[in-house]
């Protein structure tokens, strides 16, 4: 999707906008003319696998990076040749970057010293993000005796302590455990809707970006392939790449007559409106239904695998034709390894991908 614009339309008043931002590595394109705006306080997280691009956009938005050719837009002036100190942005980093030598107070008050803020101002200032960030009353601690998590929280706020027009995040909770992660996501939208917050930021964890963001961009390849809101990425991948990329693993090949796809599996119903002809076929786990091995209907598969996933189990199943197919069950009712079950197929959840 290079050269198609992803977000705010010209003229709206994107707080951001690349236009044909192109980067080259040598004989690597790392951006390929990428078109994006973020809207004043809209959060967008850009997800996409490792070689993607998407922290080379972020460098390119600090000023830490620079273009071959396209422009990078804030307020709709030109950031060519802006330095990055110069262009009103905060930009957190994965391992933090506190400064050893300083206490939480000092890390937190660095911007504004530097940016000549009156001492008071500061102080204030300090003490008001540290309360924001669930850490009040910190200032006198030292970096080395704080959690993963509280290094994590003091990083925010040092960020934030400049009051930049922009915030970015550069895989913001890479480095903590998973249900830190979870916890603090949820903690990071919530203090960004109160301050409203200008978020861009950039991660490979599609729950983490799902969770956090109001648009989420998806790249490939140095090109954005699909922009949308989670729900409207999640239930509508633009291609085969994104499905896989967010975990679908049953894509087939498919053709379809008459609002029925014939697939390996047999026939699927398909979402009225649908072409004839050949197609690519998404099965959402959600939409395999298990029953009785025997029920009219059902495809008759055997139990392969069985993994734990909090709330519920995924069951990856061996159809008896087609390729392996995944469903989701409740706790109590997931199958044993081995067990012949039934499948039925809800048509809600047969997703035809586009090209």
């Amino acid at each position: 999707m290079a050269g198609s614009a992803a977000g705010p339309s010209p003229g709206d008043g994107a707080l951001l906008r690349l236009d044909a931002a192109t980067v080259r590595f040598g004989q690597r394109t790392a951006l390929d003319a990428v078109d994006l705006a973020v809207a004043e306080h809209e959060i967008v997280c850009v997800l996409g696998p490792s070689g993607s691009g998407k922290s080379t956009l972020l460098r390119v938005v600090a000023g830490l990076q620079d273009l071959a050719s396209g422009q990078v837009l804030l307020d709709g002036a030109d950031q060519r040749g802006v330095p990055p100190h110069r262009r009103g942005v905060g930009l957190m980093f994965q391992d933090h970057q506190l400064f050893p030598q300083r206490d939480v107070g000092g890390n937190v008050g660095f911007g504004p010293r530097m940016h000549k803020a009156p001492r008071e101002r500061r102080e204030q200032r300090v003490a008001e993000l540290l309360d924001l960030v669930g850490l009040p009353g910190a200032q006198s601690r030292g970096v080395a005796e704080l959690s993963g998590g509280e290094q994590q929280r003091v990083a925010l706020a040092r960020a934030l302590a400049p009051e930049p027009r922009l915030l970015m995040l550069d895989e913001p909770l890479g480095q903590l455990d998973r249900s830190l992660r979870e916890r603090l996501v949820v903690e990071l939208r919530q203090l960004f809707g109160r301050l409203g917050t200008t978020v861009l930021a950039v991660t490979h964890d599609q729950g983490e970006a799902f969770a956090l963001a109001d648009r989420v961009v998806v790249m490939r390849d140095g090109r954005i392939a699909q922009t949308g809101t989670p729900l409207e990425v999640w239930q509508h991948p633009a291609d085969e790449f994104v499905a896989r990329f967010l975990g679908f693993d049953a894509v087939t090949g498919a053709v379809v007559t008459g609002g029925t796809a014939a697939t390996g599996w047999g026939g699927l119903p398909v979402p009225p409106g649908t072409p004839d002809g050949p197609c690519r076929l998404l099965v959402r786990p959600t939409g395999v239904r298990l029953v009785a091995p025997d029920a009219a209907g059902a495809l008759r598969c055997t139990v392969a695998a069985r993994t734990f996933r909090g709330g519920h189990v995924a069951v990856t199943l061996r159809p008896e034709r087609g390729p392996e197919l995944e469903a989701e069950c409740a706790l109590r009712a997931a199958p044993a390894e081995g067990a012949a079950v039934g499948v039925v197929f809800d048509p809600e959840d047969v997703v035809v991908l586009p090209g």
